[in-house]
């Protein structure tokens, strides 16, 4: 597995005991402060990461509505620095799945690492109508499409999916000569804002905040579905819920009740958006008039996809197999949740 990240290999045993030292010398690797919010209730802890964005809210509403209290399980909710240190997390046992947000290519990347190890029950597809990727550029900035960004100082969040996301789209966009610099898309505004980079690969609220705060424009919306999937109305389904094979084996009952409690936040959401906006709050830096203006992902259940669904992220996959990140053709329906 020599494509892989340095923290992975090809070894399920290997991959486990480095990600395990990691841990032992780092307490809680990628997490960001305690964890967020533990849910008091009977039965095996399920610990869930999930990434500050907008993309999670069918998750953050389900926590605060009380789907999972009802539901009788005990969630413990843990707040990371990015969608890889999620993915590490669930493969040293020290999480049991993610939240939508999470990058469906770090999941991947960890399933090469250990196969069979993910299983993916809730997609949030975007696109040139419901955004969350953007290329964004100071508001003072002259750039009028993305090759006016040829060999420009480009910003992208951390992880694999990220930075491999935005050099493809700037090659596929004419921005030849583009140097991709990795930046915690909670810097991206104040980076551009001083002057640090010339445009960045970003997510949502990103591109909202810079809006609002007259700090920031965006260039383009929807820069994966158009660039990588041919078509700027196609879903990409960049992001993705999931839990470890571990924890479904061990728990079935517990798992199916917690895919359940997540499918009424998702239902949520999609029926009462303007209410479910104010849990942005507590998990993500979106406040005030921001959780009004921020667009929302769209969201697919396990049991919802249609094959060309599949074939789109089997796509969106094929282009990391591309790239050299996969050493290997990786199908996305053999990681899907099957109840």
């Amino acid at each position: 597995m020599s494509h892989l990240p340095k923290s992975l290999t090809a070894s399920h045993a290997t991959s486990r005991r480095r990600l395990l030292q990691a841990g032992a010398a780092g307490a809680a690797l990628g997490i960001v402060g305690a964890p967020t919010l533990a849910l008091a209730q009977s039965g095996p802890k399920i610990r869930i990461g999930y990434w500050p964005i907008a993309a999670g809210l069918p998750f953050y509403s389900a926590v605060e509505l009380g789907y999972f209290k009802e539901a009788g399980l005990n969630v413990e909710v843990l707040r990371f620095a990015g969608a890889q240190q999620i993915m590490e997390a669930m493969l040293a046992d020290r999480c049991d799945g993610s939240a939508n947000g999470t990058g469906s290519a770090n999941i991947a990347v960890g399933e090469m690492a250990a196969p069979g190890s993910f299983k993916i029950f809730c997609s949030n597809p975007s696109n040139a109508k419901n955004v969350l990727d953007e290329i964004i550029v100071p508001t003072a900035s002259t750039a009028k499409t993305i090759a006016d960004l040829k060999g420009k100082r480009v910003g992208s969040g951390p992880g694999i999916q990220n930075v491999t996301l935005a050099k493809t789209v700037l090659e596929r966009a004419g921005a030849t000569g583009a140097t991709v610099v990795e930046l915690p898309i909670g810097q991206h505004v104040a980076a551009l804002a001083a002057g640090q980079l010339d445009g960045c690969y970003t997510l949502e609220p990103t591109g909202t905040i810079g809006r609002l705060n007259g700090s920031t424009k965006v260039l383009e919306a929807g820069v994966i579905a158009r660039y990588v999937l041919g078509d700027p109305m196609a879903p990409w389904f960049g992001g993705s819920a999931s839990l470890t094979s571990a924890f479904i084996k061990k728990h079935p009952d517990e798992a199916r009740k917690f895919i359940t409690a997540y499918g009424k936040g998702v239902a949520y959401v999609r029926n009462k958006s303007t209410e479910a906006r104010q849990y942005l709050k507590t998990y993500t830096p979106i406040e005030g008039p921001l959780t009004g203006e921020v667009p929302l992902a769209a969201y697919t259940m396990y049991n919802e996809f249609t094959p060309a669904d599949i074939a789109h992220f089997q796509k969106f996959f094929d282009l990391f197999t591309e790239k050299g990140v996969f050493a290997s053709r990786l199908l996305v329906d053999s990681m899907l949740y099957k109840a």
